[in-house]
């Protein structure tokens, strides 16, 4: 039997690596694509094949239409987009792929609930699903009106993360402020761009949730703590660790997703603090500490190219086995574990009013850089290029940090 083909997205990433390794691993052929012709998945030993394809930031549509005409061509049964700028683009496009190719995309509702963080909200209320405080907020007026009642300071999330605007792809980022003064600056640098679910600030420890599902269903479960995280008033995780599945946790995630009837891979990310857990967000997509899972034994990967190519994988790749996840196992993106190591040392806060870890904690963690223990995304025995590459580039990078500072 010919083994099934699979291209995957946005290869220079850590989590597209875990992808391409896992699927290679069990014998598929495996295509990495990346805009950058020196991306680090091309170096892994499982990519048979190399795509360079535009700059999906600049020219998402062009690669759509590269994409497509190569499922046209025969050469692909599954494209596994990574990233938002793939993803929204292509499942714009889904109806062009039909018949061609199967896409690791959940439908358009459930796709539309998720990257709307607004309407992520209004279903986690109606489902029980604790949320902090929030209001969805227009502009600085808007939000001046509602900050009081929220207190100070407040989180202004961008009502999506990414949107497509004239066939030109925009990100928005999350940002904090403690008085009127820096809500209506923030505010003002989105007018017209985005909607602000502008909520209370929640203090704790960030969980995230991960599930594969089929139709609502769900098929695997992880869940991990974050350690570090980029940058240090919250965002991507630079290291963290498995724990075992919280039944709280994992009831309002599912709850959450099988409300949306959800299909592929998605990350419920819950903050957990005096008030117990609180929803954050529905990622989507690929996340970013999906190495973690595949470390501890939970091959998300594998799970997701049985649920789209089904039947086309029987006799050739074996079920994933459903065994628990190993516990205490911790995984570290080396560039971004950097970062936070030098923004604790630096003690350059963006946000004065909010809490940030000690110097000392900074030191705890540049001494910890070499200890197996913490392990590290990239880092494999049977495939090392890609772990070496990292490791030099985040040696650059801190270099380039201490000149800087000098």
């Amino acid at each position: 039997m010919t083994p099934p083909r699979v291209l995957v997205t946005d290869a220079r990433l850590g989590s597209a690596i875990a992808v391409i390794r896992s699927l290679g691993r069990a014998g598929m052929h495996v295509i990495a694509a990346d805009h950058e012709r020196r991306s680090t998945g091309f170096r892994s030993r499982y990519s048979v094949e190399r795509l360079v394809y535009p700059n999906p930031a600049s020219d998402p549509l062009a690669v759509v239409e590269l994409l497509r005409d190569r499922a046209a061509a025969g050469d692909v049964d599954l494209i596994v987009p990574v990233t938002d700028e793939l993803m929204l683009p292509l499942a714009a496009a889904r109806e062009r792929f039909a018949g061609l190719c199967a896409l690791a995309i959940p439908d358009d509702a459930a796709l539309a609930t998720a990257a709307d963080k607004a309407a992520t909200v209004r279903l986690a209320e109606r489902l029980g699903v604790p949320v902090p405080q929030s209001v969805l907020v227009q502009n600085s007026e808007e939000a001046l009106s509602a900050a009081p009642q929220l207190g100070w300071p407040v989180v202004l999330k961008p009502a999506t993360s990414f949107q497509l605007r004239d066939g030109m792809g925009e990100r928005f980022s999350v940002a904090y402020a403690d008085g009127p003064e820096m809500l209506k600056a923030r505010m003002d640098a989105l007018a017209g761009r985005c909607s602000v679910l502008l909520q209370e600030y929640c203090a704790g420890e960030g969980s995230g949730v991960e599930l594969l599902l089929e139709n609502g269903r769900p098929l695997m479960t992880f869940q991990h703590r974050r350690l570090h995280e980029v940058p240090i008033t919250g965002g991507a995780s630079a290291l963290r660790e498995s724990v075992p599945p919280e039944p709280e946790l994992v009831a309002h995630a599912v709850r959450l997703l099988g409300a949306m009837s959800w299909t592929g891979l998605a990350m419920v990310e819950f903050r957990v603090g005096a008030r117990g857990p609180l929803l954050m967000e529905v990622n989507g997509r690929v996340w970013g500490s999906l190495p973690l899972a595949v470390r501890s034994g939970v091959d998300f990967p594998l799970g997701l190219a049985k649920v789209y190519l089904g039947r086309h994988l029987n006799g050739h790749v074996p079920t994933p086995p459903l065994t628990p996840a190993s516990i205490g196992v911790r995984s570290r993106n080396l560039r971004l574990e950097v970062v936070w190591i030098a923004s604790v040392l630096r003690r350059r806060r963006l946000y004065p009013f909010l809490a940030v870890p000690r110097r000392r904690d900074g030191i705890v963690a540049a001494l910890r850089l070499p200890l197996p223990r913490d392990g590290f995304d990239l880092l494999s025995r049977d495939d090392p290029a890609p772990g070496v590459i990292d490791a030099l580039r985040a040696a650059g990078h801190l270099l380039h940090k201490v000149r800087d500072a000098a």
